[in-house]
């Protein structure tokens, strides 16, 4: 079974799903996936909690189950993701040579827009190489809101 539920935050509404025992999708906006049904669950409920935590500075890192389909070089950038620490940032240049592939910053771009789970999987700490804010699904302004909240509650300038 697939489920979805909204939650309204000081930065929008947010939709969180599960499919199988694992948080599938963390997305901005009220849409319902297809195949999925609007109902709250015990997982869906404990993300909400954690994303709560999160947007009040209480938290930096998630323990949730995650699920998420792509390609295997779309998992390593993801992973790449939850390894920069909260309150940072990396390019997508520095992305692209973390996962072994230093020229391919247009690919780890693609492979940032198809991030199933914004915050979660924080593509949001992803810039430009010029230390501009660039791509993010959400829009720039949430991903501006996202840094400047991680800056306040790290102590980082």
């Amino acid at each position: 079974m697939a489920n979805v539920f909204f939650y309204e935050t000081a930065h929008g509404p947010f939709g969180i799903c599960e499919r199988g025992g694992a948080v599938s999708a963390v997305f901005s906006g009220r849409s319902v996936p297809d195949g999925y049904t609007v109902a709250e669950t015990p997982l869906i409920k404990r993300a909400a909690v954690q994303l709560g935590e999160y947007f009040v500075g209480r938290r930096r890192e998630f323990d949730l189950p995650l699920h998420a389909s792509g390609t295997p070089f779309e998992l390593k950038v993801w992973q790449a993701l939850r390894d920069i620490p909260y309150g940072q940032t990396r390019t997508y240049g520095q992305i692209a040579a973390a996962v072994g592939s230093p020229k391919a910053c247009r690919a780890v771009g693609r492979a940032n827009s198809r991030n199933p789970h914004i915050i979660l999987t924080p593509c949001h700490r992803v810039i430009g190489a010029d230390g501009r804010l660039t791509g993010f699904a959400a829009g720039l302004d949430l991903k501006g809101s996202l840094l400047a909240l991680e800056r306040l509650h790290s102590g980082k300038p």
